[in-house]
């Protein structure tokens, strides 16, 4: 295990990986204006001028079955709203806050449409990869398609979301940064890990939903 990791000494909870230091999220909540993120190069800003309004988009990503629907539905409604069946295709959400306005796009996690993934990729503000925390024999691919998705772009910001923290055998965060090799992407980008988890349909998010929320808000403002 990473040894600023294990400094860190956190389970169950939220790190935030920036510039290769690993600070606790709730620390985050409470300095958000001290959140600097590097300045997105030329390319990347010509990148997403091409993308014919579609610059300011949330790319969402991960296997099928890790959650990505329900989360997406819990975020903008604020209430818990289970979703069944894996996405086929692609799901677009919007979310108004009084500072601004999160344009989702979420794409199927199932092997027919993962070669989809890069061809949005140079169009967004930001990745949220969502992994399935209790899907153990799962979790080699989804770092595998994780570090081919980033490694030819090393400033992006990624939110990566360990979700189904709720479920028994679930990887709390210490094990979901190893089982990832979150430490090797890189320090230039900022990289954030939060332990999530969709609780009964009809009831508030949860507080670790809520920080991602407010989060993935802020990078939203800050890499505009």
């Amino acid at each position: 295990m990473d040894s600023r990791l294990r400094a860190a000494a956190l389970c169950g909870a939220a790190l935030a990986l920036a510039g290769g230091t690993v600070v606790a999220l709730r620390a985050w909540a409470r300095r958000r204006s001290d959140i600097s993120l590097p300045a997105r190069s030329a390319a990347a800003a010509a990148a997403a001028e091409q993308g014919k309004g579609h610059g300011k988009q949330i790319l969402v990503l991960g296997l099928d079955g890790a959650g990505k629907t329900s989360i997406l539905h819990s975020l903008a409604t604020n209430h818990v709203k289970r979703s069944v069946a894996p996405t086929e295709g692609f799901n677009a959400i919007c979310i108004n806050t009084e500072e601004s306005q999160m344009e989702f796009l979420e794409i199927g996690g199932s092997e027919s449409l993962r070669s989809y993934w890069k061809m949005y990729l140079p169009k967004v503000l930001l990745l949220v990869y969502v992994v399935d925390s209790a899907d153990h024999a799962r979790l080699p691919m989804a770092k595998q398609l994780l570090h081919q998705l980033i490694q030819n772009n090393s400033t992006l910001p990624v939110v990566v979301l360990a979700n189904k923290q709720d479920l028994e055998g679930a990887y709390c965060i210490t094990d979901i940064h190893d089982a990832l090799a979150l430490s090797d992407i890189g320090d230039e980008r900022k990289m954030f890990l939060i332990g999530t988890h969709v609780a009964e349909d009809g009831s508030e998010i949860s507080s670790s939903m809520q920080d991602a929320k407010e989060l993935i808000g802020q990078l939203v403002l800050e890499t505009q």
